[in-house]
């Protein structure tokens, strides 16, 4: 079996990372249970990252970099709503395919929110630079409408929230987005 690099573990330690902070949060998930799952010590998790707070950083920009990338190549030589409708189901199963990917988004959210509270604006910045991001992937797409972006991402949102309530996708819930979805069980545009 083949040694893994650095670069390999460190990549190993964000997956596993994503996960962990997906279930637990920031303050419910420890470097020990990260560290258990790539199958590294402690000591070893924290020559890759300086303390828990720069995993979690890196979590967080991997989440967002993963649905720039989801987004980028749904709607590679779409536009209008054809990109809309490309991205709308790229997200949908992203995080129907992986729920990690939701819970990790709101797990960003909440420790955001958290440092913010206590002063500390650095991470802030940082999620919201990568959420910036986002947005400019799906708003050169869109026409370049902020109109037409914001009511992406605020669906995008709402699509989240009712997800993390376990809302099933044959509720009632779902028909103002996707009509077919009750008849499917799934959320294609």
């Amino acid at each position: 079996m083949a040694r893994m690099s650095a670069e390999e573990r460190r990549e190993s330690v964000i997956r596993a990372a994503m996960h962990e902070f997906a279930r637990g949060g920031y303050h419910g998930t420890s470097t020990e249970a990260i560290a258990k799952r790539v199958g590294v010590s402690q000591p070893y998790l924290f020559r890759l990252f300086p303390n828990k707070q720069a995993i979690f950083q890196a979590a967080s920009e991997r989440c967002l970099k993963d649905m720039r990338e989801h987004f980028a190549t749904a709607v590679e030589g779409l536009h209008g709503e054809a990109a809309h409708q490309a991205m709308a189901n790229a997200y949908t199963r992203l995080i129907t395919e992986d729920p990690d990917k939701l819970q990790m988004q709101l797990q960003m959210y909440v420790a955001v929110a958290a440092a913010e509270a206590a002063g500390d604006h650095e991470f802030g910045e940082a999620v919201r630079s990568g959420w910036m991001e986002l947005w400019d992937t799906a708003h050169l797409p869109l026409g370049g409408n902020p109109e037409e972006t914001t009511v992406f991402m605020a669906y995008g949102m709402l699509i989240n929230v009712l997800a993390a309530m376990g809302f099933p996708f044959e509720h009632r819930v779902w028909e103002g987005f996707y009509p077919s979805a009750r008849v499917t069980g799934r959320l294609e545009v």
